[in-house]
Formats: structure tokens, sequence, C-alpha cells
């Protein structure tokens, strides 16, 4: 049976990595996958969670199943971070919590409840998206739909479309936000359309699912939260799926959240009860490491005030990629506005760069970029800056 099967396609960012990593050029740049990197082209070991990892070696004293919901302190910590401390939510007890396997294993989850407890089984993610939304969600059995979203001409938000199609989503359907940073395009709506937004949402009746995956790497860790937040304000029930990948650098520990909210402490309760079902029957119970870790950091006084200020840094060091690029491509004579990519957030841009000269890059120069030109401007450093330039520099010449 196995011979007959047709070989399967690679991921389109993980199979990048792939490539890249049997390239054997020496000065190869890796601006594909996204994982956060040093000025020395590292993903580096934040201070704050080594720390974390000594004091959870001291105190550990099993390897014990967690519950199916995860560490319960863990669910406390991601709410805190996700609402704000003092959120009537919190207080009134309407969100639960569930530990799972990374932000794409809570989407997982997410798209399974959908799918089988409630009543409709479509979802609405933005044109472009990550690409493996499409992926989890159809794995899940749900219908995906699309709504626009990037204005590829005036390289921005294209909010009178997404609003327009929004409309058109019928009451019970979910759809899928980017928190902050969206990924790929770097781009996202305002304080002012996030109330509008939240507004849609509330007066359409449709389930909001928001991907909470790059809090603090876009203005700031309250700042990322201001979408999430005009939703909570307004909307009785949703869906949000954090993860520590990024901004933890806890890449292979899979360490992420689910959060439920209702509208009562009740609903919560009973929602979150089929929550944990769905999870049983895909992993059963989630990886301890990671969750000890966040929890510990973002409960200790000292190693939380390090691990904000280990973020902020890496958020500076980003935007001041988006800066140099810009400026380092005039001085290249590039006569093309890249100006945009200085409003971009987060760590992807859509550069503008279309498949061709994507694949001139990658095959001449050995620069691998996602297909539509996504580019991780953490990647980029201020030694790989100059020949990334030179070399974008030279395809758009001709």
């Amino acid at each position: 049976m196995f011979e007959r099967l047709e070989t399967a396609p690679s991921d389109p960012i993980l199979g990048l990595t792939e490539a890249f990593n049997h390239d054997p050029r020496p000065d190869k740049i890796n601006l594909g996958v996204g994982v956060y990197k040093d000025e020395n082209g590292k993903t580096p070991i934040m201070a704050s969670v080594k720390k974390a990892e000594a004091e959870l070696l001291k105190r550990e004293t099993t390897k014990n199943y967690l519950g199916m919901a995860g560490l319960p302190e863990l669910g406390v910590c991601v709410q805190k971070l996700v609402f704000g401390s003092d959120h009537p939510i919190i207080a009134a007890k309407r969100a639960c919590s569930a530990q799972t396997p990374g932000g794409t294993g809570g989407l997982r989850v997410a798209g399974d409840f959908i799918k089988t407890r409630l009543p409709s089984t479509k979802i609405w993610v933005s044109q472009p998206t990550w690409p493996n939304h499409n992926g989890i969600f159809k794995a899940a059995g749900l219908e995906v739909g699309t709504y626009p979203y990037y204005d590829a001409a005036g390289k921005g938000l294209d909010f009178s479309g997404m609003i327009k199609a929004l409309e058109q989503v019928a009451a019970g359907e979910a759809v899928l936000f980017h928190a902050s940073c969206h990924n790929p395009s770097g781009v996202d709506p305002t304080a002012e359309q996030w109330e509008q937004l939240a507004e849609l949402a509330a007066r359409k009746k449709w389930l909001p699912l928001v991907d909470f995956a790059y809090q603090g790497l876009g203005d700031g860790l309250e700042e990322d939260a201001v979408g999430v937040r005009a939703l909570a304000a307004r909307v009785p029930e949703m869906l949000i799926v954090s993860s520590f990948s990024k901004n933890f650098g806890l890449y292979n520990e899979r360490i992420g959240a689910l959060t439920v909210v209702a509208a009562d402490p009740a609903a919560a309760n009973k929602a979150f009860g089929h929550i944990k079902i769905v999870i049983r029957t895909i992993y059963s119970n989630p990886p301890a490491h990671g969750a000890g870790i966040v929890t510990t950091v973002l409960q200790d006084t000292a190693l939380n005030k390090l691990w904000v200020d280990e973020v902020a840094a890496m958020r500076n060091r980003i935007n001041g990629m988006r800066h140099l690029f810009v400026d380092t491509l005039k001085t290249k004579g590039v006569r093309q506005d890249f100006d945009f990519i200085t409003n971009q957030r987060g760590m992807f841009s859509f550069s503008g760069l279309n498949d061709e000269q994507v694949q001139t890059l990658r095959d001449k120069y050995g620069i691998y970029i996602v297909g539509g030109g996504r580019i991780n401007v953490a990647g980029m450093t201020t030694s790989n800056m100059d020949r990334l330039c030179t070399a974008i520099a030279e395809v758009l010449a001709g």
C-alpha cells in the first residue's frame, strides 16, 4: 500500500530550511523559517529561561503526567499576560486556559473543538495567512474561507475590503485573527480598527479565534494585546491561542496555550470540559518542562523583569534591522520604495519581491526567502546586510 502513495510535497517553509541546510555555500542566508536570530546569527537561550531551568531542576521531584489541561499555574499566568492582571474576565472567572504543544497544537485543539462541538463548521482566515493555518483547520475537518487583508499595491491593510467581507460571515462561524505581528505581512490593524472589528464581531455574532504568537515582538507586551482586549470587551465568547516559541525562545519545548472565554463561569467550564476531551484524543497530556519555564519566569518578580527586558531587546533589534535594511537598499541605488517595511511589525515582512526574484536570490546568491516574498527580518544581521542588499539590488536591476 505504501508503494502506491504519491511523493508528499515539501512544506513551503520547513522544506526551504531543509534546502538551506544542504546548501554548501558558506555565505548563504536563511530568511525563511520564522526563528529569531541574534546579531551573531544564532538562536540564543534567553537568560531568564536559563535561570528558570536551574530553579526547576532544584525543586523537581517527579516526572509524572500533567493533567489533560497541563500545569494549572500556567493558565493563570497566560490569562494575566493576555488580558492584563486586573481584567474583568479574570475576576469573573469567565476564562479557562489549557496548556498545548505550542501554538500549532492549540490551533488544532481549537479546530477540532469548533468542528465537533459547535453548530458551524466553517472558519475564515485572512488572505494571506500563515500557510499552516489552512492545513491545520482542513485537517480538523473545517471548511476554510478567506477574507481580504493585505493590499499589495498600497503595501498596507485592506481594511475596507476586510470589513465588507466580514459583514457577510454568518452568526456562529469562526473568524481567525492574528493578534499582532501578522504573519506573513507584518501589517496590523490600528487600535481604532480593532474597535471596529470588535463591534462587528459582537453585532454579527461570529466566534473570534485569535492567534497570539508574537506578543511583545511588535510594539510591546501590553501594546500587542490591544486587539484581543478590544474583542474581549465586546464579545461574550472567543478562543485565544498563545505561543511561547518566539517571545521565550522556546521553539523546541513546544509550549503554548488555548484560552476559552465564555459569557459566565458555568459556560466557560462546560466548554473547557469539551476542550479537555479533545486534548485527550489528540495527545492526552502536554509536556511539562516548557510550561514550568514559562510559569517560573512569569511568577518570579526578578525573572519576569529580566524577561521583559530581553523581549524588548529582541523587539528593538528586529525594528532596527527593518530600518537598516531600507537604508542599505537606498545606498545600493535601489529606486524602488521599501519604506513600508519600517512601518510593519514583528518578525516578518512582505518584501514585494516576486517569485522569480525569490528563486534567483536562492539559486544565484544562496539567499533563502519563502515564495511570495515573505522575509524573516529577524534573520538579518549587520554582518549579512550588505551582501543581502547587494544581491537584492542586482536582482531588481535585472
